[in-house]
This record gives C-alpha cells, structure tokens and sequence, in this order.
C-alpha cells in the first residue's frame, strides 16, 4: 500500500509538471501538436492511478496499472521527441524525463508484484 501511495502522489506531481510544461510550450514555442499528445499521456498516468483506489476487482487494478504504465512509456516519448526537435533543451528535458523514468519503473515493479501474485 505505501508503494501505491508514493506513485499516486509522484504521478499527481508529475501531472503539474506536464501541464506547465504544456502551458511553456504553447506560450513560448508556439508548439500545439506535440504538446498536446504530452498533455494527454502525461496526466492520464495520474489519472489512471487515481482509478486504481476504486477498482473492482485484482483484474481491474491490474488493468489500470497497465494503463497507467502504457501512458508513462507514451509520455516519455513525447519528452523525448520534444527535446529530438529542440522544442525542449537537454537541460528541460532531463529533468522531466528523469521523473516520467522513475514512475515507470514503479508502475513496472508494481504491476510485476500484482502479476505475481495472481
């Protein structure tokens, strides 16, 4: 449980992050195509998470976490791209991309854990 509680609070975070980071590339960069799909993947992480709290049964939590870790991977593409077109220094870039990497790898290890158990 503590481990579900340090993902929800780090995906709610990183959620802040990409909608700032959305916000930065529209204002700053002029850039609406690519930030969108950013905005979109990085806030469904959270938002899958959240769901989890409420699943219904071992399969449906199994479910959202899978979610959740399909949009990390999606989201990290993004960043990715984002900093390959130079809409994103290395230096912004890194940052975020560090965290969209930890979450990953927690949701990697907490849907590893819910699989072994079934």
């Amino acid at each position: 449980m503590e481990r579900q509680n340090a993902i929800a609070d780090k995906s709610i975070a990183f959620a802040i992050r990409i909608v700032n980071l959305y916000k930065y590339l529209c204002t700053e960069k002029s850039e609406y195509v690519l930030s969108k799909q950013l905005l979109r993947s990085g806030t469904s992480i959270g938002a899958n998470v959240r769901e989890v709290a409420r699943a219904q049964s071992k399969a449906d939590f199994n479910a959202k976490m899978h979610i959740a870790m399909k949009e990390a991977s999606e989201t990290e593409y993004w960043l990715e791209l984002l900093e390959k077109t130079n809409y994103l220094t290395k230096a912004q870039a890194e940052s975020i991309l560090n965290d969209c990497i930890e979450i990953l790898k927690i949701l990697i290890a907490i849907t590893k854990t819910a699989q072994n158990k079934n």
